[in-house]
């Protein structure tokens, strides 16, 4: 209800013409596959659509004049695929962007496979990435004492041995 009433709100501040394109966009999609469009330099909001499907957004984005599309520079978004098919197909000089936290949750993802796979072996790897797993998706610089190194090690250290 919260969302419903605060888009409510700002509906009357989207871009209407279809004359004029923000150089730079961003994608998203929420709530059940409504799909979002973005300012990407002041985060107000372009649009948003009820369905985020392929043909509804090629649809909506050949209302605008080719300079309009032209003049996009760069599409921020996620990973997903139909997106870039989009992108391309409708804006001719853009370069697109992943957003860091799809990209953070893709390498967070992919570190903890390979934690996994290496902790299936006991060994000294396996004790290493047992325990102070959490430390490598950190960025803490103070040192503190690993009772496994027995020494006084900053988090970058430890995942350095």
């Amino acid at each position: 209800n919260t969302v419903q009433r605060v888009l409510g709100n700002c509906s009357h501040r989207f871009i209407d013409s279809y004359e004029y394109l923000p150089a730079h966009l961003a994608f998203d999609e929420f709530k059940e596959l409504h799909f979002i469009c973005l300012d990407g330099d002041n985060h107000q909001v372009v649009q948003i659509l009820r369905t985020r499907y392929k043909k509804t957004l090629l649809k909506y984005f050949g209302r605008f004049s080719p300079q309009a599309r032209a003049n996009v520079r760069t599409v921020t978004m996620d990973l997903s695929f139909y997106y870039q098919d989009i992108v391309r197909a409708c804006f001719p000089n853009v370069q697109i962007v992943i957003d860091r936290f799809h990209m953070i949750q893709m390498l967070t993802r992919s570190f903890n496979s390979l934690r996994v796979k290496v902790m299936n072996k006991r060994s000294r790897q396996y004790q290493l990435l047992k325990f102070p797993w959490k430390l490598y998706l950190m960025e803490k610089i103070h040192p503190r004492y690993n009772w496994h190194y027995k020494d006084c090690l900053t988090q970058a250290q430890v995942v350095m041995e």
